[in-house]
């Protein structure tokens, strides 16, 4: 076939041409964008999964070592309370017992000095003989079984109280609270004066030095109501008990060894006749025997009913068996003590 007979190209054939390769070129276009778009996405799935599994591993160790530093910072508070403020109550007393001693070797030297001087006048003289003798206030009577009450001293107890919750006084003299007083004690401390007439049960406070404590603070008020006519009579049927009464009754009312004793202030009883017979005897003499029952004593003689003030602490069956196990080390009763 010559040259000649070809068919000549035309100008809608190249058009045809280039619509078909723009369509090749399109089509391409579109399948690389739909490949790399795949890949895209898969791609920010991988880093999506990748970055949240990071996240919650750090969220994990960050809950891990805010629970580490909360358990230390409750570590170290507990340490400061049983530590730091029940050496520095300690150095307190240990302080005041100083001084007081030191003022009464003073007063001793100063008394023997006046007697060899001379300087103590032997007679009174005319004018002091003269002079009106001012009558001393009468001192508040015992109260009675049938008459008992506190509503006259209403006043004075809230007043002791308060002072007690907002003013802790831990160079307060013998007699006087010297420990931390919460709002709850507070409560137990004016039901019974208020509500049980001095004569009833308390629920306990769930230890035994938490118990210490409330008495502690009704014979204070006692004695500042009654001063030296109150007298006050344990029962606690157990050695070990009868030593934390007397540890916990020289901690919270700052009293040694001369208070306590069958003619002192504090008598401790492991049976319950020789305080009915101690308790008749004091009344017999105008005094005011304040009768505590431990708590783990489970019955209450009738002889101590007829006693115009007793405290018997009560608690349920499931309390008392866990509470009846062996004493605390010396440990566990400091970190008790720092309410």
């Amino acid at each position: 076939m010559n040259p000649e007979e070809l068919p000549t190209p035309t100008p809608d054939l190249y058009l045809d041409q280039l619509r078909q390769e723009i369509a090749d070129l399109e089509q391409r276009k579109q399948q690389m964008i739909a490949n790399q778009t795949s890949e895209l996405g898969l791609a920010m799935e991988r880093f999506i999964k990748e970055s949240l599994k990071y996240l919650e591993q750090r969220k994990h160790d960050l809950e891990t070592e805010i629970s580490l530093l909360q358990r230390r910072k409750e570590r170290l508070e507990q340490e400061m309370r049983s530590t730091y403020a029940g050496a520095s109550q300690e150095v307190a007393i240990k302080v005041q017992g100083f001084k007081d001693y030191l003022i009464g070797s003073l007063q001793d030297i100063v008394t023997i000095a006046e007697q060899q001087l001379e300087l103590i006048p032997t007679k009174a003289t005319a004018v002091e003989s003269v002079a009106p003798t001012a009558t001393p206030p009468a001192e508040p009577t015992p109260p009675k079984l049938t008459e008992q009450t506190f509503a006259e001293f209403r006043d004075r107890i809230e007043q002791l109280l308060e002072r007690y919750r907002t003013l802790p006084d831990y160079y307060a003299p013998p007699w006087k609270l010297r420990r931390t007083f919460e709002l709850t004690h507070s409560e137990r401390v004016a039901n019974w004066f208020f509500n049980q007439a001095g004569r009833g049960a308390l629920r306990s406070m769930g230890t035994r030095l938490q118990n210490i404590l409330v008495a502690s603070a009704i014979v204070s008020i006692l004695r500042a109501i009654y001063g030296e006519k109150v007298r006050v009579l344990i029962l606690a049927t157990a050695p070990e008990r009868l030593g934390e009464w007397r540890r916990g009754f020289q901690d919270c009312l700052g009293l040694s060894r001369e208070h306590f004793g069958p003619e002192k202030g504090v008598v401790l009883f492991e049976d319950p006749e020789p305080l009915a017979i101690k308790g008749d005897r004091l009344v017999k003499e105008g005094l005011m025997p304040l009768v505590i029952l431990d708590e783990m004593e489970e019955y209450i003689a009738v002889d101590f009913l007829r006693f115009p003030l007793l405290i018997a602490y009560g608690q349920d069956s499931d309390t008392r068996k866990s509470y009846s196990n062996p004493k605390p080390d010396r440990d566990d009763r400091d970190r008790e003590w720092n309410w």
